[in-house]
């Protein structure tokens, strides 16, 4: 008979290094065919070969923890690389350890192993970040974004909606201050623009082909081309302080006025003829006229 936790999962962040103590629970056996793998915000399982390899010659030394979902099958709560490993050796079943579970508790727990991974990168643990405070603050990913953001204002003096005293911020302190990692403060500043990079930057800095740092420039960048360009010889070598150069550059190069025929030109290519008052359309027409003559006779 599977038992109850010994520990609340939300208690378990409180703990100075964000060790998470793991519910007690039946050990046993269990067929992979009856486990079923749960959403989970990671997406990445690198090393999955080398694992079954291991998992051929020694087996599967740390049980999953898994929940069961009343119908004979179980969630993995922890431990899916695992249970894809085994499967790619060729296991028919693998050791676990059965805990009951809410659904809450069990994302949770999920979402705190997946911010101690190793090999987590800066835009995971973002995303892994905030899914925690949403799940924890039983709020949306954009509320939690909201208060946040909120909460660096009035930090700044910018505003003075007394938010960092609700109980809400000051949860939000308490789990930071748990995960160990960052403040929240330094979060907001360096991780949530992260959210907003082009998909191209975004699935460099998924693939850990970049650094965030590097990601953060190169989303000033609005010249796609360039941009791109840029991105090529980061993942080729260019260091963070020459692409801050390059970077400026371009955006020089942005900021500088246009010049006032291309400025026309482009007008023109706005321009909705059939919307003039007839004297102007006419006016327009005729300037035209005059301008192909002169292009004309280049």
């Amino acid at each position: 008979m599977a038992r109850r936790p010994d520990v609340s999962i939300i208690q378990s962040f409180l703990s100075p290094e964000l060790r998470v103590e793991r519910p007690s629970g039946e050990e046993a056996r269990l067929p992979l065919d009856l486990l079923v793998p749960s959403p989970q915000p990671r997406k990445r399982f690198e090393g999955l070969e080398a694992l079954a390899h291991s998992i051929r010659e020694k087996g599967v030394l740390q049980p999953l923890l898994v929940r069961p979902l009343g119908d004979g099958r179980y969630a993995i709560v922890a431990g899916e690389r695992r249970y894809r490993a085994a499967r790619m050796a060729g296991l028919s079943e693998v050791p676990v350890r059965v805990v009951e579970l809410s659904e809450k508790e069990a994302r949770l727990l999920a979402l705190v192993e997946n911010l101690q991974r190793e090999d987590l990168n800066p835009y995971e643990e973002t995303v892994g970040v905030l899914a925690l405070l949403s799940e924890d603050l039983g709020k949306s990913v954009e509320e939690v974004v909201g208060l946040l953001r909120r909460m660096r204002k009035e930090k700044r003096g910018e505003a003075g909606q007394n938010v960092l005293a609700s109980p809400e911020a000051q949860r939000v302190e308490e789990v930071f201050q748990a995960l160990g990692r960052m403040t929240w403060e330094s979060f907001v500043q360096a991780r949530l623009p992260l959210l907003g990079l082009p998909e191209d930057l975004r699935a460099a800095l998924e693939e850990g082909s970049i650094p965030y740092t590097a990601a953060l420039e190169l989303k000033k960048v609005k010249d796609e081309a360039l941009r791109k360009a840029l991105l090529e010889e980061v993942k080729a070598g260019l260091s963070l302080r020459d692409l801050k150069a390059r970077v400026r550059e371009a955006l020089k190069r942005e900021k500088a006025p246009k010049p006032w025929h291309r400025e026309v030109g482009e007008r023109l290519m706005r321009l909705d003829l059939e919307a003039l008052p007839p004297e102007k359309r006419a006016e327009v027409e005729e300037l035209l006229e005059r301008l192909e003559r002169v292009l004309g006779g280049e």
